[in-house]
C-alpha cells in the first residue's frame, strides 16, 4: 500500500511532525505539492493518526515514571469496561494494555513524586472493586526514548 517515498515521509514526519510541505519535498526530492498530496493521502488512509508534541516531564514536574501491573479479580465485559473508564479519568496513566499472563492490565503512569505514585495506587487504583493487586515498578532510567514507528 506504501512506496519508498511513503515510508521515507512517514519516518521524515515522526522524527519531527510539523515539516512544511516545502520540507518535506526537500527531503523526499518532490515538489512541495507532491509532499503534501503523499501526506494527505497517508492521514486520509489512516495511517498517520495526528500530531502530537513531545513535552520534557522534569520540566512539567514529573519526575517519577513507573510501570504498573494490575491484577482483576473478576474476568467480566462489565468489570474490563468499568476499569476502562477509571483509566481513561487519570491523567498520569500515559498509556494502558492488557496482557496474557499473571498481570491483567499494564499502566505507564507519570507522577510528580513518589507520594503521588503512591496516592494513585491506593486512593484511585486499589478502590476500584474489581482490582485484586497492584505492583509498580519504578523506572530508574529511561535507556531508548519512545521511538518511532519502523516503516
Amino acid at each position: 500500500m506504501i512506496d519508498e517515498t511513503d515510508s521515507q515521509l512517514l519516518a521524515a514526519l515522526q522524527r519531527n511532525a510539523i515539516l512544511t510541505a516545502q520540507e518535506l519535498g526537500e527531503r523526499l526530492t518532490l515538489s512541495a505539492s507532491q509532499a503534501a498530496r503523499r501526506r494527505a493521502r497517508l492521514e486520509a488512509a489512516g495511517l498517520i493518526t495526528g500530531y502530537a508534541a513531545r513535552l520534557d516531564p522534569a520540566r512539567l514536574g514529573l519526575t517519577v515514571q513507573a510501570f504498573v501491573q494490575v491484577q482483576m479479580t473478576a474476568h467480566s465485559p462489565d468489570t474490563a469496561k468499568s476499569f476502562g473508564s477509571l483509566i481513561s479519568t487519570l491523567p498520569e496513566v500515559i498509556s494502558a494494555w492488557t496482557l496474557t499472563g499473571e498481570a491483567d492490565y499494564l499502566l505507564r503512569v507519570w507522577c510528580a513524586d513518589l507520594p503521588a505514585l503512591n496516592r494513585l495506587i491506593h486512593q484511585r487504583l486499589l478502590p476500584h472493586p474489581a482490582v485484586a493487586r497492584v505492583q509498580s515498578q519504578i523506572v530508574m532510567d529511561q535507556l531508548k526514548a519512545d521511538a518511532p514507528l519502523p516503516t
